[in-house]
Formats: C-alpha cells, sequence, structure tokens
C-alpha cells in the first residue's frame, strides 16, 4: 500500500466511526513510515494511538470538584502551551556525534535507571539537561534519543504561547508545564531556550523579565527528581548565568567531522536497498560535506537517493540502476547546499 492508500482508509473508517479498524490502520501506517524512513511522522502517530487508549473512558458528566474534574481543567490549561506530545523510539543506535556526548548521555540515563540504588544513599538524580550548539546538529535528535531510551512522554513547549506580554503571565505558564512534568513523569522539551533569556532585550519592564529568570530557578530547584527538563539553544550565550549553572548536564554539539559523516551515511543507507556507484567518488563528497550539518547532510543524500530513483525510472537497466545513487547528482546539492550557508 501506499501513503495514499492509508489515508484513504483513515477518511473511511474515521467517518464511519469504526475505531478498531481505524486504530489499526494507523499501526500499519506507522510501520509503513518507520520502513520509508518518515521518523518524525511514526513519532507523532505513535503518541496518538497512545493517548487515545489513556484517555479512553466513558463519556460521562464530571462531578465538579472531583480529582477527574480538576484533572480535565488542568489538561485545558496547558493545552495551548504544548506544541506536541509524543512518545519515542530512537535509542543511542540513532544518535550520530561525538564519543564524549554520547558516554556523557550514558551516564544520565544510568542515574534514572538506578534511581533506587542511588535513593538509598540520598544521592540526587540529575534531571536538568542543556543541549546548545549549531542548528541540524542533533539536539533535537537526542532528545528523542532520551525519550526513547527512558521510555517517558515529551511534552514539547509552545514558547510562543508560554511567552505573554501581560505582567505575571509567562511565569504562571511555566509553572503550569512544569506542574505537568511533575503529575505526569514525563521529559519537558523547551527548544530555543535563549529566547526565555532574550525577553531582556524587548522594551518590556526589566523587572518583569527577572520575575520570569526567578520562576524558572525556583521550578528547576523543585522539579521532582523523576521529571526531566532538556532545553536546546543555538546561543548559549544569550541564557543568564545563573540559569546556566542549575543544568545538571551541559552538552555542546559541533558540526561532523569526517568520521561522524561516514557514520552518518553509513546508518542512512543501513537497509541495504540504496549504494553508490562509485565508491571513490563519494568518498571524496564526503570530504566536500565537511562544514555542513549533520541534517544537510542527511537531506542532501535523500535528495540524491530520490532523483537517482526519477532519473533511472524510464531507463532500461531499470531493475540494475534503481539501488544506484548517482554521486554526480549527490556532488551538486552538496555544493549547493554549501553555497545557499555559506
Amino acid at each position: 500500500m501506499t501513503q495514499l492508500d492509508y489515508i484513504k482508509d483513515l477518511a473511511k473508517y474515521g467517518l464511519e466511526n469504526n475505531q478498531e479498524k481505524l486504530v489499526s490502520v494507523v499501526n500499519e501506517l506507522i510501520e509503513y513510515s518507520k520502513t520509508t524512513k518518515k521518523l518524525n511522522l511514526a513519532i507523532e502517530l505513535q503518541a496518538f494511538v497512545k493517548e487515545a487508549i489513556k484517555g479512553s473512558r466513558p463519556n460521562t458528566l464530571l462531578k465538579v470538584g472531583s480529582p477527574a474534574y480538576f484533572r480535565n481543567q488542568d489538561e485545558r490549561e496547558t493545552d495551548d502551551l504544548i506544541l506536541q506530545k509524543l512518545t519515542s523510539e530512537y535509542s543511542f543506535a540513532n544518535l550520530v556525534c561525538e564519543d564524549s556526548i554520547k558516554e556523557r548521555l550514558s551516564y544520565f540515563l544510568q542515574e534514572h535507571r538506578s534511581a533506587d540504588l542511588l535513593s538509598m544513599y540520598d544521592l540526587p538524580i540529575s534531571n536538568k539537561i542543556l543541549l546548545h550548539g549549531p542548528s541540524g546538529c542533533g539536539k533535537t535528535l537526542a532528545s528523542y534519543v532520551i525519550a526513547g531510551e527512558l521510555k517517558k512522554t515529551m511534552v514539547v513547549v509552545n514558547l510562543g504561547a508560554i511567552v505573554s506580554a501581560k505582567l505575571g503571565e509567562t511565569s504562571k505558564n511555566l509553572a503550569k508545564i512544569f506542574r505537568k512534568a511533575a503529575t505526569e513523569d514525563c521529559i519537558v522539551f523547551i527548544d530555543e531556550f535563549d529566547s526565555l533569556g532574550k525577553v531582556r532585550d524587548y522594551n518590556q519592564d526589566h523587572g518583569e523579565m527577572k520575575r520570569v529568570v526567578n520562576t524558572i530557578l525556583q521550578l528547576f530547584d523543585y522539579l521532582p527528581q523523576n521529571s526531566v527538563v532538556i532545553a536546546a539553544t543555538n546561543q548559549v550565550d544569550m541564557i543568564d548565568d545563573a540559569l546556566l549553572r542549575r543544568f545538571d548536564l551541559n552538552l555542546q554539539f559541533e558540526k561532523p567531522g569526517l568520521a561522524q559523516i561516514k557514520e552518518l551515511i553509513a546508518l542512512t543507507l543501513k537497509n541495504g536497498k540504496f549504494k553508490f556507484d562509485k565508491v571513490k567518488a563519494a568518498n571524496e563528497i564526503i570530504k566536500d560535506a565537511m562544514g555542513l550539518s549533520y541534517y544537510s547532510i542527511q537531506k542532501t543524500l535523500i535528495t540524491a537517493i530520490k532523483q537517482s530513483l526519477f532519473k533511472h525510472k524510464n531507463t532500461s537497466n531499470t531493475v540494475r540502476l534503481q539501488n544506484l545513487i548517482d554521486t554526480s547528482i549527490w556532488r551538486s546539492l552538496i555544493a549547493d547546499e554549501k553555497k545557499a550557508l555559506f
């Protein structure tokens, strides 16, 4: 089946209100998305399914003042503050970065897996991580890996909704998100974390900006040990020093070196469906890719695969050529990417 076929079935069973078949098709689409490397779509769909199962309950009226009533109130208050709520199946096998970063992340995960042991000795568990570095170098992917390895739901904060011009509203919004993390034992992911510091540059009350920083400091201090906060930024210099000191783990992501680029290429082509038509030329292009981000390199490679398929589609040797990546196409895409960025 193609993705279009799945969409047709989703529409059909959705309109028929056939939940059993609808969920079955969604699960099939998740597997299809994984095999076609649309991992972000697969992750989002998995989150929808889990939330639907978790939230399914009899359609009855809630008694005002009951625990269920207040839970629903909290959900309504935080809905607009959350950009996305997802589960992840990413693991260390999906992460390409420097060995030192993997090692430090491994120790972080080990702390959470050994929480009982650490609590016996009254030792704190690290639960606040700052990921910083250039765009496209694995910060968001690292957050997915942490969520996947810890089997925790990740809440992606909607900064546009969090930050408010109303006095005290930004602090209240942050408190709501952290309260949700505490009650649901989940991961809070705040991308572009520097935006909370950048607010000071605006023509607003400086006292209000101080209150926002103080609120975050307090929320960090009282964050339950089983909850996790991951902040990511491209501009670590914009973040308040007091906030920087509160993070248990501070990881700097860099653009890939030659070894990381080769590892990324191998990971992208690991299913064995595609290979380069000229290995020597591909190795030269890998050297030319130095200076680009992980995202840019993988994007150009996947585009090269698609364009190679289109190129060979109508040739007489389709069966023989369809799994070969035209290195001349990839070389051109790399050159265009560097020209656009530098």
